[in-house]
């Protein structure tokens, strides 16, 4: 989908108030579509809706939101519809509801491993079946948002990589039976982000995990919703922001054994670390 053509389009942004899916909002009213943002608290999709007011092209396009939690589907359902009624159905879905809370596994309750799955993979299920049939036989693009850790598995990350592993191979499938009907399906895996998760993330974040981290870039979320828009001008299935994400993800794809070797000698050197405290 090329820049040209969000004009008077509607988009559709689930976990649309902060992060990369604010930064998404703010790009696409930019380019003359009508946004419509979704998130849970009201307080913070107010002031994320008069950030995208104030990036829209012209004063005629809307920009509203809706209230809604992703991961409660008979609350998704009820609102979409609604929605859809109000201004129409989506010609672009943009799922970037998602948390993270990385712990190790023996740390990571069943209470937490169940809500990562339901926000990172019930979420998107939701919205799409929400939307689709409105959808179909006009076409439109849908775009998840996995990660890297949806490619390659970290330490720390053991709830969170089920989840975005799940979504990679939830959308290949998707995409596949959504082709004939000209919707084209997205998968956006960015790297760690300058986002309020993010920071949120940093709070439990085990040492290993902070080390494998290194001193990979954190790349903003503007940057990561303008490689986005490339990548839907493109076509592109798989999205990786950055050039650390892609090389990361080729270096798994091409030579798994020495990711493995290199992430394992890292944990290692922690451990020896804290033996010697």
């Amino acid at each position: 989908m090329k820049p040209s053509e969000f004009a008077s389009r509607n988009v559709y942004i689930v976990g649309g108030s902060a992060g990369i899916g604010l930064a998404i909002a703010c790009k696409t009213a930019a380019l003359g579509a009508h946004v419509t943002i979704f998130a849970r608290r009201a307080p913070l999709l107010e002031s994320a809706t008069a950030a995208v007011r104030a990036a829209r092209k012209n004063s005629s396009q809307s920009v509203l939101y809706r209230v809604m939690d992703a991961a409660d589907h008979a609350r998704v359902i009820a609102v979409m519809s609604a929605t859809v009624a109000d201004v129409g159905p989506p010609d672009v879905l943009i799922n970037c509801a998602g948390r993270a809370l990385p712990r190790r596994f023996e740390e990571v309750t069943y209470e937490q491993f169940e809500e990562t799955m339901r926000v990172n993979v019930h979420g998107c299920w939701n919205t799409v079946q929400a939307v689709l049939p409105h959808m179909k036989g006009r076409g439109g693009y849908i775009v998840n948002t996995s990660s890297v850790a949806g490619l390659i598995g970290v330490f720390g990350y053991t709830d969170y990589c089920a989840s975005k592993f799940a979504l990679i191979g939830f959308s290949e499938a998707l995409r596949s039976e959504l082709k004939p009907h000209d919707i084209c399906v997205s998968v956006l895996c960015p790297p760690d982000t300058d986002t309020p998760g993010f920071e949120n993330e940093n709070r439990t974040k085990p040492e290993e995990t902070r080390a494998i981290s290194g001193t990979a870039k954190v790349m903003t979320a503007d940057a990561v919703a303008d490689v986005l828009l490339r990548g839907m001008a493109k076509r592109q299935f798989l999205i990786v922001p950055g050039l650390e994400g892609r090389l990361s993800v080729l270096a798994k794809r091409l030579f798994p054994g020495v990711v493995a070797w290199v992430m394992d000698r890292t944990i290692a050197q922690v451990g020896r670390s804290r033996n010697a405290r």
